[in-house]
Formats: C-alpha cells, structure tokens, sequence
C-alpha cells in the first residue's frame, strides 16, 4: 500500500469508497434510510474538486482503497473512508498518521474532525478527543449526530 495526493480522475473511486465504507460501517448507528439518502445520487463536480484539492488515497495494486482528506485552512480532516475489504488492515491509520505528518509540516499545532458514531472509538485510539454531540447536515437533506474531536499535534 501506498498513499499519494489524489487528483481529479481519483475522484470517482474515492465517491464509491466513501458509499461502501458508510453502509458497510454506519448501519448499527444510524437508520439506514439515511444512510441510503446519504449515499445516493451521482457524484457532483463539487465532490471532483475536492477530492483533487484537499484527498489524498490509499492505493493497493493500482486500486483506490482508501480516502482522507485534510484542509490545512480550516485544519480539519473528513472524508477518511476505507473499502469495506481492507477494514481493519491498517490502512485507516496509515493514512491518519499520513495527514497529521503533512499538518504537522504545515506548523499547525491541532486538527480536528467530526467522527461519526461508529468512528469515534477509531480516532480515540489514535489520540483524539472528544464526548459532545453535534449535527452534521449532509447536502442531500440527511442530519446525522457525530462526535466533534480534536487533537493536539505538539509541533
């Protein structure tokens, strides 16, 4: 596995990443209407731009298997997905530690994110913190809670 900047042609395996990851792994913590609403559609322009602006993936063999995302303006990570076949092989905190390093190189001193349910536990383990509840609002009209977190870089 290696992880690389994504570019705009990454961007339509990164959309069937995040759609895999999210009903592979969100089911036991949101209704799964949502979770299909949250899903559904085409992938926009806007989605494109951003996976060719701020993604960077995770690629076995030549296949996108997992996406991250880090917007150094606003130090926020999202969009960290992973195919639901390469669950629990390291790939999530590869590319976790693999944008904290370009934060890090960046001179910022905390990032932050908001995990979904199911996700907390994860970043837990990799230092984050946080136990509030929030509201994300999809654009596709779907309000789901998650756990705002943050963490530290001791730059």
């Amino acid at each position: 596995m290696h992880i690389r900047k994504a570019t705009i042609d990454d961007a339509p395996a990164s959309f069937a990443v995040r759609r895999a990851a999210i009903l592979a792994q969100c089911g036991d913590h949101y209704p799964m209407e949502d979770l299909v609403t949250w899903t559904s559609g085409a992938m926009s322009t806007a989605f494109a731009q951003r996976v060719a602006g701020h993604f960077h993936v995770a690629v076995v063999e030549n296949e996108v298997v997992g996406t991250g995302m880090l917007d150094l303006t606003t130090a926020k990570i999202d969009a960290i997905f992973v195919l639901p076949g390469y669950m629990g092989q390291g790939v999530g905190r590869a590319l976790m530690d693999h944008l904290e390093a370009i934060a890090r190189d960046a001179g910022l001193a905390q990032i932050e994110l908001e995990a979904t349910l199911n996700a907390a536990p994860f970043y837990r383990k990799l230092g984050f913190e946080g136990d509030g509840r929030s509201v994300y609002h999809s654009s596709l009209g779907v309000s789901l809670a998650c756990v705002p977190m943050s963490k530290r870089l001791g730059c």
